[in-house]
């Protein structure tokens, strides 16, 4: 499947519901937060960028992504020229920043001042917002402006 993200329109809710799982959805769409320790890419390995599961829309790389501890993906920061929706979020005892997708609007983790690295940050997202598309298949896929990435200098 060759994602087409840079012409992505918003699906309808019925549309959603039967192309989502029932996680992804509530997650995505519900601002919903999987458990700790049970989605599938929290302790993914490879090499390749992380999607949003909803539009395709490139959020993330391998190489910025790091073992947190919390049972979530965690990564120091997008994508370049990725542009996340950052928004106030008080549904708990203290204050978060949550972290949303621009093209579908999706929600995806939060993103915090305790991760390493020159910035500090630590974007924590749930692996039912993510579609991992490992290096192999970027290219097949719809995202070989992407490889770049994973190019070592000699």
């Amino acid at each position: 499947m060759k994602w087409d993200f840079k012409n992505y329109k918003k699906h309808s809710i019925e549309e959603l519901k039967k192309l989502l799982s029932p996680i992804e959805y509530s997650v995505t769409q519900e601002d919903d937060t999987e458990r700790a320790f049970t989605g599938d890419k929290w302790n993914e390995t490879g090499d390749g960028i992380y999607v949003d599961v909803v539009s395709g829309e490139p959020l993330f790389s391998s190489k910025d992504k790091y073992d947190a501890g919390c049972g979530w993906p965690s990564f120091t920061q997008p994508l370049p020229n990725t542009k996340l929706i950052e928004k106030a979020d008080y549904k708990l005892w203290a204050s978060r920043t949550e972290v949303r997708s621009s093209l579908a609007n999706s929600h995806l983790g939060h993103v915090f001042n305790d991760g390493p690295g020159p910035r500090g940050l630590r974007y924590c997202i749930n692996s039912a917002s993510l579609r991992f598309i490992p290096k192999e298949k970027m290219a097949e896929m719809g995202y070989a402006d992407y490889l770049s990435i994973f190019v070592t200098d000699p």
